[in-house]
């Protein structure tokens, strides 16, 4: 016996605070009826979310990697886009929390979980998480803004800077450069502000690397791939993340 907002949690449905929302708007039946809070759910009743049978499990922390596409909205607000990144996603009934974000105009590596303290602990500044990028940038590059990037440049009362950068020269075309960056923060469009503070203009942005996780080249964009056990770890120990 258990109650009914716990037992769509351990389902993996959400929050507890999420699932008792669920119940309070009508959308559970417990065997055949409109659910109330604080509903008793035994062995054999049958649970039902929005038509479908929900399972009882033990609740497990899980993370889905999505290769972002282009022009996908990275928002839970279902107004905002006609294409959210979270529509790609397995498993509808699940209250997927995006770890961080990418802008509109971006692509790669975005990671979702059904564990919102996972995804703020993992996505928060201290927890000691690098992000890499690669970028295509219009204009002149020299060692000056190699620097400067690398240093620190103050832009809307905020020092931003590259933790590392390379400048993949074989790659270069005209005014087109080529480059992998890695930063320690996930700040609004930090990559973006950086290079047009160096009066570079971005055309090309994709995240390849999160932390331990890694985009591979075999996921195409749009599609996912959801982390071992194993990978979920990794990302649990770390930084200074130790969760």
């Amino acid at each position: 016996m258990t109650r009914l907002q716990k037992f769509l949690a351990d389902a993996g449905i959400g929050s507890r605070r999420y699932c008792e929302e669920l119940i309070k708007s009508g959308k559970v039946l417990l065997n055949g009826e409109v659910a109330k809070i604080g509903s008793i759910v035994e062995h054999n009743d049958e649970v039902l979310y929005l038509n479908k049978k929900i399972e009882s499990s033990i609740h497990q922390d899980r993370v889905i990697l999505l290769n972002k596409p282009v022009g996908a909205v990275v928002s839970n607000s279902i107004n905002e886009s006609n294409n959210l990144a979270k529509d790609y996603l397995p498993d509808p009934l699940i209250r997927w929390i995006n770890i961080g974000r990418l802008d509109i105009n971006s692509s790669g590596l975005l990671l979702f979980t059904n564990n919102g303290k996972l995804a703020n602990a993992i996505a928060h500044p201290s927890s000691g998480f690098d992000r890499e990028y690669l970028v295509r940038a219009r204009g002149h590059w020299n060692t000056k803004k190699n620097e400067m990037a690398l240093s620190g440049i103050k832009i809307e009362k905020e020092v931003l800077k590259f933790s590392d950068i390379y400048v993949h020269e074989e790659k270069t075309t005209g005014s087109n450069h080529w480059f992998t960056v890695c930063l320690m923060t996930g700040r609004n469009k930090e990559v973006r502000k950086i290079f047009a503070a160096l009066d570079m203009q971005v055309n090309r942005l994709k995240r390849v690397r999160f932390g331990p996780i890694f985009l591979s080249d075999k996921l195409r964009e749009g599609s996912w791939k959801e982390l071992t056990e194993k990978e979920i770890d990794s990302l649990k120990n770390y930084g200074s993340a130790n969760l």
